[in-house]
């Protein structure tokens, strides 16, 4: 399952799943834009697992439950409390950070 984030929810969201995965973003990143069809194949295939897009500069209360220093971070949160995350513009580095969560 794939969510776009139109407001700052994503505490919400952490706290209501077991599992989640974060990619952290911004309109002008272009390795954002890279990875943004990586990111929603592997919600495709795990959709058991609630992926969530969260623009970083829209959301700063979204962006402060992961250490966001650079674009685009990837979290992964299991019960409640952040597990891994990863800045990077790989896909292998993405689905080791996904396979770790399944």
């Amino acid at each position: 399952m794939l969510t776009e984030l139109s407001e700052d929810t994503l505490e919400q969201i952490i706290a209501s799943n077991e599992k989640v995965v974060v990619q952290y973003s911004a309109s002008w990143c272009g390795n954002c834009r890279i990875m943004k069809p990586k990111f929603k194949k592997l919600a495709l295939e795990n959709e058991n697992i609630p992926f969530v897009l969260v623009d970083a500069e829209k959301f700063p209360n979204s962006r402060k439950l992961a250490n966001v220093d650079n674009l685009p971070t990837f979290a992964s949160f299991k019960n409640g409390t952040i597990l891994n995350q990863t800045q990077t513009n790989k896909f292998d580095i993405l689905k080791e950070l996904v396979t770790e969560i399944i």
